[in-house]
C-alpha cells in the first residue's frame, strides 16, 4: 500500500472486437472510487492487431481513467504473467479485481509474484458460442482462490452458492450509471429531426453486441410481422458483432427492409436513446445490461426479457414492460401495446427514470465496491 495509505486496484480485462457493457463500468470506476479514498487503474489485455486497444484509449482519456495496455499475443502468451506482475510493483497495487475468464486465471498466477488481494467481478455468462461453454466452466474453477466475488445480478449469486462458494465471499453490486450524463435534454420529436429518423413512425430501438444470445432476430421478426399487419413502425439497432451479416440477410428478406436499420457502433447513443418510442431488450441471457440502464435513465419506455438482473430493474406495468425469453406471442403483444399507448410508456418512462438515480448511480455503487476493497483488505490484514 502507498505512503499515503490509500489503497490501490488494478482492475484486469481481456477484449476483443469491440468490447463489451462492462467497458462503461470499468472505465468509469477510477474517476469516481478516487473520491472514496482508493486508487484505480486499468489495464486492459488485447491483440496488437485489434483497434479496440487504441479506441479504448481514447475513452479512458475521456472518462480521466489511467490506462494501460497490454499486447497479448495469444491464449499461451504466458509472458502477461510477468509483465501484469511488473505492472502491479510499478504500481504498488494492493488488489488486483478481474473481470473475465482469462484474467481471473491470470490474476491467481500473478499473486504468486506479486501478493495482493484478489476480487473478480461476474458479469454474467451470456455467449454460449463456439468454445465459450469450455471458457465458462474454467472461469467457474479459479472463482474459488478469489478472496471477494462481485456479482451485478442475483442469478449470479445463486450461480456462485451452486459452486459452493461461500456467502461471506458473495457481494450482490448492480450496475450502474453516470446519471448526470445520461439524462434526457430534447423530446422525443427534437431528437427524431437530429438523428433523421422518420417522425410519423414509432421508432423503437436497442442496442447491443450483434450476437445470438441478444434475440435481434427475433426482434426483427416481430417488428416484420407487425408491419404487415399495419403498424407503422421503424426498428434501428445499435451495435456490432458476428451475427451482423445474418441480421442483415434478414432484413432485406423483410416486407419493409427500408424501416429497419443497423447502425454499427455509435460513439454517442444518447441523441439515438432520446428519439427512441420505445427502448426494446429481446435478450435470451443477460446479466444486468447497462444499456438497459442507460435507456431507463433517458426517460426513455422500455421492453425486456426477464433474464438476468433485468427483474431487479423492471417492473412490468409501472417501470417498463416485462416478458418472458424467446417467447414470439409476449414480445408481439407487449409491441402492440407501447404503439397503441404511448402516454402509458411515459408514465412508466419517467418511474423508471427515478428508479435509476434512486438506486443505480455511479456514486453509490462505488461507495459499496469501496468498503468491499476495504473489507478484504482487512480480512487479509492489509489495512
Amino acid at each position: 500500500m502507498g505512503n499515503d495509505s490509500r489503497p490501490r486496484v488494478l482492475h484486469l480485462r481481456v477484449v476483443a472486437g469491440t468490447g463489451g457493457g462492462p467497458e462503461k463500468t470499468i472505465l468509469n470506476s477510477p474517476r469516481f472510487i478516487k473520491e472514496e479514498g482508493i486508487d484505480a487503474s486499468v489495464a486492459y489485455l488485447c491483440s496488437p492487431r485489434d483497434p479496440i486497444g487504441g479506441l479504448l484509449r481514447d475513452r479512458a482519456i475521456e472518462a480521466e481513467c489511467p490506462f494501460h495496455l497490454l499486447e497479448d499475443r495469444g491464449p499461451l502468451d504466458v509472458t502477461l504473467i510477468f509483465r501484469i506482475a511488473k505492472l502491479c510493483r510499478k504500481l504498488g497495487v494492493d488488489i488486483i479485481q478481474a473481470h473475465d475468464y482469462k484474467s481471473n486465471v491470470l490474476a491467481c498466477c500473478v499473486r504468486r509474484l506479486h501478493p495482493s488481494s484478489l476480487v473478480t467481478m461476474l458479469h454474467g455468462w451470456t455467449d454460449m458460442s463456439g468454445r465459450m461453454p469450455l471458457y465458462k466452466r474454467i472461469d467457474q474453477f479459479f472463482l474459488r482462490f478469489f478472496e471477494t466475488l462481485i456479482c451485478v445480478s442475483r442469478d449470479l449469486v445463486d450461480e456462485c452458492r451452486r459452486l459452493r462458494i461461500p456467502d461471506e465471499r458473495l457481494h450482490l453490486v448492480h450496475n450502474a450509471i453516470d446519471v448526470e450524463h445520461f439524462q434526457r435534454r430534447m423530446d422525443t420529436s427534437t431528437a427524431k429531426g437530429a438523428i433523421q429518423a422518420r417522425p410519423n413512425r414509432f421508432l423503437i430501438g436497442s442496442v447491443g453486441r450483434l450476437s445470438a444470445e441478444k434475440g435481434f432476430d427475433g426482434l426483427i421478426r416481430a417488428i416484420s410481422q407487425l408491419q404487415q399487419q399495419g403498424l407503422p413502425l421503424d426498428l434501428w439497432i445499435a451495435g456490432e458483432g458476428p451475427e451482423r451479416e445474418k441480421l442483415a440477410s434478414q432484413i432485406a428478406s423483410c416486407a419493409e427492409p427500408g424501416s429497419m436499420r443497423l447502425l454499427g457502433q455509435l460513439k454517442d447513443p444518447i441523441p439515438f436513446y432520446q428519439a427512441m418510442d420505445l427502448f426494446a431488450l429481446n435478450s435470451i441471457r443477460e446479466g444486468l445490461p447497462n444499456v438497459l440502464l442507460e435507456a431507463m435513465a433517458m426517460e426513455t419506455p422500455a421492453m425486456a426479457t426477464r433474464t438476468g438482473g433485468v427483474a431487479d430493474l423492471i417492473e412490468n406495468g409501472h417501470t417498463g414492460y416485462l416478458i418472458k425469453p424467446a417467447d414470439s406471442e409476449q414480445l408481439l403483444d407487449s409491441l402492440r401495446r407501447a404503439t397503441a399507448n404511448p402516454e402509458a410508456g411515459a408514465a412508466m418512462a419517467r418511474r423508471a427514470r427515478v428508479r435509476i438515480v434512486e438506486d443505480f448511480g455511479f456514486g453509490s455503487r462505488m461507495r459499496k465496491i469501496a468498503a468491499i476493497y476495504r473489507k478484504t483488505l482487512e480480512t487479509k490484514g492489509g489495512l
